[in-house]
């Protein structure tokens, strides 16, 4: 008998995070005897601070968040796809990104992952509640307010969800961070997004700075106290009615002065190791689980989020959870992308705790962002 090839993943523990690549595991085997995929799962705060180098050293597969592209253009860690992979594969996945999904994961001339997982904050809420207490459905931040002011409003603020949420209102006033280079934006705009969002989260349960994005929707579908979220990375299994007792509704961002606003890109991607003795066999699973057949079959069935347009756009994925991607695909199309450079997971890990800060305890915000500033430059060095 000739010798089973073993790959090991690391991904992270959520429905959505690992199952589908479970799935997707198990019918590549199926299709391929001789392989064995075998995924292991972290929290998502473990996802989004553990060094890729060390992971690298135990998987072959890894799903990765894309600011950490920047350290591996710069270090032997992930294996550059465009070297390894069809290139009408990759132009493929290219054409068919949701928003810059795709190129989220391209840093230094290479492609460091696949975008097989697509998110950006987008509004949420509870369409059984505003038609039981006749609530119009938010369309501007100040109505937003309103509602909050009623208790009805949740917001996840952990210090990551934080940042993010300083990075929509910047945009949505007209900067996005970090455009010149040097600062994170101008003190006028700065000093406004930080106190509209201190605004809010006061107006919120105290809790929701301590809540993720996941933590937030199992608020929202468990009791009928939360009617409405402006803004949290969407989680497709909150909308299908066989994983929540009651779906969430999921759709654009409110406008703010007069312009709609653009959150910040998330999603995963899927990385192969350089350190891999099995890179063929990693290869060929990769691609299989980027295939748009996959994307919007398999994938999606067992629980994911897809990466590929196709899927946003199937008419079939999209009834299976009350119409989810068409609804918010504006917003992945409009969202911003973060910094990816070398220093961007320390400096995300170290800036997000002082906008956390600020919000639980106020201060300057000028300090605030002078902290920020002083972060950024020294994550350029």
């Amino acid at each position: 008998m000739s010798a089973v090839i073993t790959l090991n993943g690391i991904t992270w523990n959520h429905t959505r995070g690992y199952l589908p690549l479970v799935a997707s595991a198990q019918r590549f085997s199926e299709l391929n005897p001789g392989i064995e995929v075998h995924w292991h799962k972290r929290s998502l705060q473990e996802f989004a601070d553990f060094p890729v180098d060390q992971l690298a050293d135990k998987f072959d597969l890894l799903i990765i968040d894309h600011p950490f592209v920047g350290y591996a253009a710069s270090h032997p860690v992930l294996l550059p796809l465009d070297e390894h992979l069809p290139a009408e594969f990759l132009a493929d996945q290219a054409s068919h990104s949701v928003g810059r999904s795709h190129e989220s994961y391209t840093f230094g001339d290479h492609q460091w992952a696949l975008a097989v997982d697509a998110a950006t904050p987008v509004s949420s809420w509870r369409a059984d509640l505003l038609a039981r207490w006749r609530i119009e459905l938010p369309r501007t931040w100040d109505e937003v307010l309103a509602l909050a002011r009623r208790g009805l409003v949740a917001l996840p603020a952990i210090p990551i969800d934080s940042l993010m949420h300083f990075y929509m209102l910047c945009c949505g006033l007209g900067e996005e961070p970090f455009a010149n280079g040097r600062n994170v934006v101008s003190t006028e705009v700065g000093v406004a997004a930080l106190n509209s969002l201190r605004e809010l989260v006061g107006l919120c349960d105290p809790a929701c700075l301590r809540r993720n994005p996941i933590a937030t929707y199992e608020a929202m579908i468990s009791s009928d106290q939360i009617a409405y979220c402006p803004a949290a990375y969407g989680y497709v299994n909150y909308a299908r009615p066989e994983y929540a007792r009651s779906p969430l509704r999921f759709g654009e961002l409110v406008s703010l002065n007069s312009m709609q606003l653009r959150s910040t890109l998330g999603g995963t991607g899927l990385a192969l190791s350089a350190r891999s003795d099995q890179r063929e066999a990693a290869l060929a699973y990769a691609r299989f689980v980027a295939d748009p057949v996959n994307q919007r079959g398999l994938y999606f069935v067992s629980g994911g989020q897809p990466g590929h347009r196709q899927a946003w756009l199937d008419h079939t994925v999209n009834q299976a959870c009350d119409h989810f991607f068409a609804r918010t695909l504006p917003t992945l199309d409009q969202a911003y992308l973060r910094p990816r450079h070398s220093g961007a997971i320390p400096f995300q890990d170290h800036a997000g705790p002082l906008v956390h800060r600020y919000l639980s305890e106020g201060g300057d915000p000028r300090a605030v962002l002078r902290e920020i500033d002083n972060l950024y430059a020294h994550s350029l060095a």
